[in-house]
């Protein structure tokens, strides 16, 4: 039986030296919401990670059996299939299931074949009247109910009444479409319950899809997850933020199904010491070249100063509840974690990330980046997602933030190489600045190797 998580003492643990995250809370110029006072540090156990989790088929083969067959997963967001007939192909490590909006407005999930000889009912997202098969015609009602088949004469021995797609257990969540392939899977109250309640506050239906972009990366998915779960590889990655992020004094909570990492902006790392100037964090995080103009702060500290131009920028399109929003979600990053791969971000931070094993090659990956956005009068409509070639930088897409997403990608394939030929047989995490990452593999060991 695996070790249990324990909960630690926020006052006594160890942590980074510098400002906690609670004391940078304390300097905010609103009033700070209860979900960001809430500190939850657990102790992960010191799970020891085998290297085969990221190189062996055998264990993706029973991640497939038994996670992604079985777990709550994040698919569509409603907004992309609004209308009868709508239906999206969401496919994951192999499997591929369709999600579909009903004539009575319901979204109903199936599995994406045909019950006479198994080929795919739909190989594109779009808008149909009925659920036929391309290949011989059988057909099902938008709700699964059957519909017919041609020369039924030729199939008594098919009980027509009780011939429906087989529907898989869906649920709503935030604006978002979650599917479980497990039609005995525990209840989705009861599975998205913490991050559920850590996002009263920040309603994410009431936002729009403003821009999707994927792209295939050489490496498995738990790479490319990882490299989002934790902001202690600022440092070797990403040192041109360094002077406007608090990468090692981020502060992370961990409950049963969700996680989070928040990391201050516009503060500087405590890797570079007590004398940053303002004027070098406000550089960094506006990623100014040599000889650009530093804006004027005025008496505003970095945080306050960007916070009020982020309210700014944000007020056509969010209104007033730009002022009911504290500086820190404004500008910090609140990157919540879903298990086993749905990473949205918390207030206007907009970011939603989504990792999946790329068919079933264990060293392949699909990495999303989401944006979504407020808006004022009528819904905007989604946009359609956007991939990247293989070569393509995610500059091309996100600008800065793109940059950033390039440095981390470049590395990906180079931690899969490494692991490929390393002597090691297992990894090793931070206690506390990879405590996410700990959890992932807590969780994920839970659930493949049989203890869920």
């Amino acid at each position: 039986m695996a070790e249990p998580i324990q909960p630690l003492d926020p006052a006594t643990m160890v942590r980074s030296p510098g400002l906690t995250y609670q004391q940078l809370l304390d300097q905010d110029t609103r009033p700070v919401p209860a979900v960001l006072r809430e500190e939850s540090p657990k102790l992960v156990p010191d799970v020891a990670i085998s290297v085969e989790r990221y190189t062996s088929k055998a264990w993706h083969d029973l991640e497939v059996e038994r996670l992604w067959r079985r777990v709550w997963q994040f698919a569509c967001r409603e907004e992309e299939i609004p209308h009868p007939g709508d239906h999206i192909r969401y496919d994951i490590a192999g499997l591929s299931f369709l999600v579909v909006r009903t004539d009575k407005g319901e979204i109903k999930a199936f599995p994406n074949a045909c019950l006479h000889r198994g080929r795919m009912l739909k190989e594109f997202d779009g808008r149909a009247s009925e659920l036929r098969c391309p290949f011989h015609g059988f057909a099902w009602h938008l709700d699964g109910a059957f519909k017919e088949i041609p020369a039924q004469w030729d199939f008594p021995h098919i009980d027509c009444a009780n011939f429906n797609l087989p529907e898989i257990p869906t649920a709503t969540w935030g604006g978002f479409v979650f599917i479980n392939p497990d039609q005995d899977c525990e209840p989705f109250a009861d599975f998205i319950a913490d991050l559920a309640r850590q996002f009263e506050r920040w309603d994410l239906s009431k936002l729009y899809k403003m821009a999707h972009v994927a792209r295939i990366v050489p490496c498995n998915w738990k790479i490319a997850q990882e490299a989002f779960c934790e902001a202690y590889h600022v440092n070797g990655t990403h040192p041109q933020i360094l002077a406007s992020l608090g990468d090692i004094n981020s502060q992370v909570d961990v409950w049963e199904n969700c996680a989070r990492v928040i990391s201050p902006s516009m503060t500087p790392s405590p890797l570079l010491g007590d004398d940053v100037p303002s004027e070098a964090v406000v550089r960094a995080m506006l990623d100014l070249r040599e000889g650009d103009p530093t804006p004027d702060l005025g008496n505003q500290m970095p945080r306050a100063w960007q916070a009020a131009m982020a309210r700014e920028a944000l007020r056509p399109a969010a209104g007033d509840l730009v002022d009911e929003y504290c500086d820190a979600e404004m500008v910090d990053n609140l990157d919540y974690t879903l298990f086993p791969n749905f990473h949205p971000w918390g207030a206007f931070n907009r970011i939603v990330y989504r990792f999946r094993p790329n068919g079933n090659d264990h060293r392949s990956a699909i990495m999303e980046a989401i944006m979504l956005a407020p808006f004022q009068g009528e819904r905007p409509p989604p946009a359609k997602m956007m991939w990247l070639g293989e070569d393509e930088p995610w500059s091309k897409a996100y600008g800065f933030l793109g940059r950033v997403f390039d440095q981390d990608v470049f590395n990906m394939p180079k931690v899969q190489a490494g692991l490929e030929t390393t002597y090691m047989k297992t990894i090793y995490l931070a206690r506390y600045n990879e405590a996410k990452v700990r959890w992932l593999h807590h969780k994920l060991g839970e659930w493949v190797e049989g203890k869920v």
